[in-house]
């Protein structure tokens, strides 16, 4: 599989550190009170009590994976959770934890060589996925307990292009990705006010991020284009969202597009 290069840069390493904290205590926020045995609709195997553990354990591990500054494939995720005693704390425990994980991100040198499961193989290719992950979650929570969503536009193009760059990478865990192919058809996502652009090209060997097109001239039209707000386009790439929603701008052949969401969940 070719390698990929993204539309766009990584934020700011502090904003990666702010953000995080911001979403982590909007999560707990939102599921605080709620019923631990909650159904989440955008995540249909997990009750309320399962998402929180999930963000909860997956921040303590990638804290961990940073403080060891890991340089290959760690071998167990298992790590020392301190679970609380009764599902109705779990909100708490989330948000018990942010100091903890700021303190780790503050102490980390984000250029630092390690190892990543995504093209990135530097310290801040965690911060970045913690931030995709949260956020995400964020909003999984809010739908499931009823409250209406916001997402920072900016967070969300930059996690946009987070999860196409390290897409290719991702077939260990969404074995799905590994069977995306084509010939050439190419699908553009177009963010609706900023004009932003990726654009994915699939090939008989896989699929590839394109680069940004230079020099001025013209990109071929691609085979098909799906245009909407950063944090509309973000939740359509994790499968929260249906591009047949009134939200979506799409031209081309759809074909291409639902093939693309058959292989691509995450």
């Amino acid at each position: 599989m070719a390698t990929t290069s993204g539309a766009g840069h990584p934020l700011p390493y502090d904003t990666y550190r702010e953000a995080i904290e911001r979403e982590t205590h909007r999560f707990a926020e939102a599921v605080r009170g709620a019923d631990p045995a909650g159904a989440v609709p955008s995540c249909p195997d997990w009750t309320l009590a399962e998402l929180t553990r999930h963000v909860g354990a997956v921040q303590r591990w990638f804290s961990a994976l940073l403080t060891r500054r890991v340089q290959e494939p760690p071998r167990s995720r298992e790590v020392e959770l301190g679970l609380p005693e009764h599902e109705r704390d779990l909100a708490d425990w989330v948000a018990a934890g942010v100091p903890g994980v700021a303190a780790v991100l503050r102490d980390t040198d984000p250029g630092a060589a390690m190892w990543a499961w995504g093209e990135d193989q530097h310290a801040r290719f965690w911060a970045r996925r913690m931030l995709c992950e949260t956020l995400v979650h964020r909003v999984d929570a809010e739908q499931a307990v009823g409250r209406e969503s916001d997402v920072d536009p900016d967070l969300a193009a930059d996690a946009v292009d987070e999860f196409l760059v390290n897409l290719p990478y991702a077939g260990l865990f969404a074995p799905g990705v590994t069977k995306l192919r084509g010939d050439g058809e190419t699908v553009a996502f177009r963010c609706a006010g900023t004009g932003e652009e990726w654009r994915v090209r699939l090939d008989p060997d896989g699929f590839r991020l394109l680069p940004l097109a230079g020099g001025g001239a013209a990109p071929q039209p691609p085979t098909v284009a799906v245009g909407g707000a950063a944090a509309d386009l973000l939740l359509l790439l994790y499968g929260r969202r249906s591009y047949q929603e009134a939200a979506f701008d799409v031209s081309g052949e759809t074909a291409v597009l639902d093939r693309w969401v058959a292989h691509t969940a995450f």
